[in-house]
Formats: C-alpha cells, structure tokens, sequence
C-alpha cells in the first residue's frame, strides 16, 4: 500500500492554463497572471497504470481512482463517492423508453450531495497547504460539506451565502459550528465579496484558490458511471449546471478513462440543465453561441442553480458542443412535477436542482433531442430533505379521521375493494 501511494505522487505534474498552456506550481492560485484563463490540475498520464481489475480491488469510494486524483497520503473522508446507479424500470415503462439510469448522490457521505466529492479533496489540500481555515462561496450544498468536511478536519469554517437561502439549508450548515455569513445579494454578489476576502486573507475558499483542485474531484462521478455500468457509457448524460464545472469534469473523466484504455472512444452526449429563471448556459446553446450572457437576477425555486454568471459556463457550452449534446431549462412548474414524477414512480426524493435535471430530461425527450430507443442517465446531485419548502404547497395536506374502522372505511370505501380479504 505504501509503494502505490508513493507512486500515486508522481502522476500530477502542476497547474496549467486551460488558455494559454502556462504551467504552474501546486499551490493554492486559480487563475493565469499572464491571459487570466483558468488554472486546472495536469497529470503525467504516461506514468499511470491502472485498470479494472486494479480499481475494482479497492474500497468501494472515489479514492479507487486515486492515481487521477491530487490527492496524497491519506484523506480523513473516506467513505465518500461510489454512490448508487440503478436502472429506473418504472421511468422506462411510464415513458416508453428504452434504457434510463439514475446515479443518485443524493445519498453521498456525509452531508448527502455530490459536493462531498469535492470538498473532501478540497480541504485536504488546504491543510497541506498549510491554511487553518476554510470557507466558501454557496447556494447551500457546499455550505453544508465545507462546516461539514473542515469539522472532521479541526479546521475553522467560514461559510458566505445568500441571505435568503432555504432555512433547512442554513441550519445543516450552522449545525457543525461554521461562521454563517449572510450576504444582502445574489450568488455572484456573494462570489465577488469572496474573492475580495481570498486576497486579503489566508484563508483556503475551496471554490476561489482552491479550485483547481476543488473541481477535480467532480470527475470521480464520471468515473464511477463508467465503472458501474461495466465500463461501457449511455447514449445521453443529463447534468445539472451551477458553476458549469460538473459536466466539464465529468467529460474530462469520461476522455481520461478513453485514454487510459479504461474506454472505447466516448461518443456519449452531454446535456446541461439549468432552471428557467437563470439559465445563461442553456441560452447560449439554444442560440448557437459560444459566450454566455449572464442572468443579473435570477429568479428560481432552484436556490441551488441560481448562479447567474457561472465561472465554467464557457467550457460547459464548448463540452455540450463537442460531445454534440444539448441543452434546457424547465420552469418551476416543471421542477416540481419532476420531482413529484421521481419520488412516486422510482421512490427517490431529490432535491430542487435534481428536479431541474429531470425536468430537463422530460423537454429533451419530449422534443425528440433524446430518443426514446436510446440509453440515458439522470444526474442527481442533492438529497430532497434539503428543499422541502419548494414542494410544500404542492402535495396534498393530510386526511385526518377519528380512531374508528367505520370512519376509515367512509373515507376510503371507494378503494378499498381489490384490497379486501
């Protein structure tokens, strides 16, 4: 074991520019000094050996991909990722379709959202670099892995949100003793005043300075779709779209595993889901452009989403090009009936932006973008126990009866006859 974390060492080579190619040392920068484009994690992918039998032999968790992780030594959060992917027979039948999946991280460790993925590495890295404390800019999941994560870590946490973030949100983030910050703004009021702060003080924002690292921890949900479906991929890949750098991670995981012979060629389509009322990425590949134009005030039950100036909104738009994919955003009204359609056909409770993915999947079915004859697979990100104020008018109250056989029957003589002894 210590031979493979030694050689697990060698395998990243330093930050370079997605722009200019520039070539950095770890460190905790995001951004070129020279074309100001965005930094992202470089491997010696010559010097990686690994195959399915390897990765198979390992702890079910995203440190099974370690070699393409930059990660070293021994992280405190081990049991997050490899959560579960299952065929949703149910949506097949109710929509005709040939082939759904659904890789729900809305059961991820610990604080039930993809984000665990990224926060784990996120914060290892910080403490290896030396910082005492974490913080973040969020729409709530974040929030909740970064208090989470830092605590396990013994680090100080300073979490920034909008200060109308949903109250459950809130109080699982305030729970584990970070400094909440409400900010009097959108996220991207929020995101500006955070950066700011990252350059002032020695604090490690996961998703500021950190980042680099941060995102990379996004490509262990691609990877473990790959693997969790015998290392073959679905036609269709349907991807809820914040920040953007989910869908660019996990196309980068599905190339990796092609170029590590892991994967015949990735013809997979990639698809962006972002709600109707803030929705920069999805206008531009409806329009056919390669800019974004950001959405000033975003205006959606999906708190979540609601990032009006995504910062990997641009490479989002060029992986849904490249992969020859699409793009939609449903309404509110859509987001609620998807997630109603989710929790009563396949049992699963998502969360806002889980209903938006799925709503999304719903309009590219419907127009015939994704084929009923092909196979697709339903991001979730985020556990319904989260935004249960979205739905709360939205299902019906109650029925409320006296103890009695004869009141129950009065109530339900109508249906109860194909349930008699």
């Amino acid at each position: 074991m210590r031979k493979e974390k030694k050689d697990q060492k060698s395998h990243v080579k330093c930050l370079r520019c997605r722009e200019c190619k520039r070539e950095y040392p770890l460190g905790p920068i995001n951004i070129c000094e020279v074309c100001f484009g965005p930094l992202e994690v470089e491997y010696d992918y010559d010097s990686i050996e690994l195959d399915a039998k390897k990765i198979k032999s390992r702890k079910p968790n995203m440190w099974r991909y370690a070699e393409l992780l930059p990660v070293d030594g021994d992280p405190v959060v081990q049991d997050v990722g490899f959560t579960p992917i299952f065929r949703a027979r149910n949506l097949e039948k109710y929509f005709g379709c040939k082939e759904i999946w659904i890789k729900n991280d809305g059961v991820n460790f610990p604080t039930l959202s993809f984000k665990d993925r990224v926060v784990s590495i996120a914060v290892k890295k910080a403490k290896d670099f030396g910082f005492n404390a974490v913080a973040c800019a969020s729409t709530g999941n974040l929030a909740n892995s970064v208090a989470s994560i830092s605590a396990m870590y013994g680090m100080k946490a300073f979490i920034f949100i909008p200060y109308d973030l949903e109250p459950t949100k809130i109080l699982a983030t305030s729970v584990y003793g970070a400094e909440v910050i409400g900010i009097k703004g959108n996220y991207d009021n929020v995101n500006r005043l955070c950066t700011e702060i990252s350059e002032r003080y020695k604090i490690a924002f996961v998703n500021i300075n950190i980042r680099p690292f941060y995102s990379e921890g996004s490509k262990t949900y691609g990877f473990e779709i790959a693997e969790q479906l015998s290392f073959r991929l679905p036609d269709h890949v349907v991807v809820p779209i914040a920040g953007g750098s989910l869908i660019v991670k996990i196309w980068k995981a599905f190339k990796e595993f092609e170029r590590l012979g892991l994967l015949k060629e990735v013809e997979t389509r990639m698809y962006g889901a972002q709600p109707e009322g803030c929705a920069p990425v999805v206008n531009a590949v409806k329009k056919d452009l390669s800019i974004f134009t950001p959405v000033k005030e975003p205006k959606t039950i999906a708190k979540s989403l609601a990032i009006g100036n995504p910062p990997d909104g641009y490479y989002s738009i060029k992986v849904i090009r490249e992969s020859k994919g699409y793009a939609e955003s449903p309404s509110d009204k859509e987001i609620i009936e998807a997630i109603k359609i989710l929790a009563e056909k396949e049992g699963i409770y998502t969360e806002t932006a889980g209903g938006v993915t799925f709503g999304a999947f719903i309009r590219l079915l419907h127009s015939g973008k994704i084929s009923k004859s092909d196979s697709s697979l339903i991001c979730l990100t985020g556990n319904g126990l989260k935004t249960q104020e979205a739905l709360a008018e939205s299902v019906p109250p109650i029925k409320i009866i006296e103890p009695t056989i004869e009141n129950f029957q009065k109530l339900y003589d109508d249906r109860l006859q194909d349930y008699k002894n």
